[in-house]
């Protein structure tokens, strides 16, 4: 007889929660539990994956229909899924708040995907500590929760006990570290080669996309935002910025930086390296015509700056995304 204490994973079915993580990683545990078990041929722990809704969270009734027992008081993970419309507001689940806390205390893995984020940093228990979250949420995640060292460069973020990451579809990254922890790292990547995935990512900077701040209200920083644009600005420089704002240069450092949370010059090499994504994306220009139409005169530096921003080069770049699929 087995006499091993089950593995409980607890999804959180939150009504927005997304479907295809809720039904995806039940399936990836499902794999790399049988595949487990075939190639240990020995007692394993039970595998047990149930999705709850807070309301079952809240009355502890039977997760459903034909579940025998009930909600176990510290699984050993609980994942807080991602949503397409986001998680409920965090003061409209207070007991579900409460409850990863005590989950936490005794124990219990928690994680988060997306938005799921969220939800567990209403819970207080990323205070402090670093975390990842979509790249397009980060920002707005920092500014509700400013004690969390918010990293979106991250794709995955493992800090022990509690694991964050970033985009909707990044639920198999999770998945497959957290069969690494459970089962072993040739459980991992068994399971990743049995479905066809690549094992965890750590990187989400490639999909991240410079979106500047246009409603500071600050209409000098915004002339030279806007003026940055145009052809004419194409070769231009921080004094050249300067010049433009009409102001005394630390009025305008000062005013820049407030106003887009970006020194002038990251905000030019931002500005550069996403026209230059562009250009990889849609055409088949050469490295060196593409540095040059975005505003450098030395490719290598452009390529430079282009691999600190995006994690990669903007070879590698064009190889991912770009249907010609080749670098010239």
């Amino acid at each position: 007889m087995n006499r091993q204490p089950p593995l409980d994973i607890i999804l959180v079915a939150y009504p927005a929660a997304q479907k295809a993580a809720l039904y995806g990683l039940t399936d990836l545990f499902a794999v790399a539990d049988e595949l487990s078990r075939k190639r240990l041929e020995r007692a394993m722990p039970v595998l047990r994956v149930l999705s709850v809704t807070p309301d079952q969270i809240t009355d502890r009734r039977s997760h459903k229909a034909g579940d025998s027992g009930p909600l176990p008081t510290a699984p050993s993970v609980v994942i807080i899924p991602p949503s397409l419309t986001g998680p409920p507001a965090p003061e409209t689940v207070p007991d579900l708040l409460a409850w990863l806390r005590a989950c936490h205390e005794g124990g219990s893995i928690l994680a988060s995907v997306c938005a799921g984020t969220f939800l567990l940093a209403a819970t207080g228990l990323l205070d402090g500590r670093p975390a990842t979250t979509h790249w397009s949420a980060a920002t707005r995640l920092q500014q509700a929760f400013p004690t969390i060292r918010i990293d979106p460069d991250r794709l995955l973020v493992d800090d022990g006990d509690i694991l964050t990451v970033g985009g909707i579809m990044s639920w198999p990254d999770l998945g497959l570290r957290l069969i690494d922890r459970l089962f072993g790292p040739a459980a991992m990547l068994e399971t990743a080669r049995y479905l066809l995935i690549d094992p965890p990512r750590h990187d989400q900077r490639q999909y991240r996309h410079f979106v500047p701040n246009l409603t500071h209200g600050d209409r000098t920083i915004l002339k030279v935002q806007h003026w940055l644009r145009t052809e004419p600005a194409r070769n231009a420089t921080v004094a050249d910025m300067t010049l433009m704002s009409g102001l005394e240069e630390r009025t305008f450092l000062r005013r820049f930086h407030k106003a887009t949370s970006h020194t002038p010059l990251a905000y030019l090499q931002h500005l550069r390296v996403e026209k230059g994504r562009n250009l990889l994306e849609t055409t088949t220009l050469p490295l060196d015509q593409i540095a040059w139409e975005v505003g450098y005169q030395d490719s290598g530096a452009f390529r430079k700056i282009f691999t600190r921003l995006l994690g990669q080069t903007p070879a590698d770049y064009r190889r991912r995304v770009s249907p010609a699929g080749e670098s010239r």
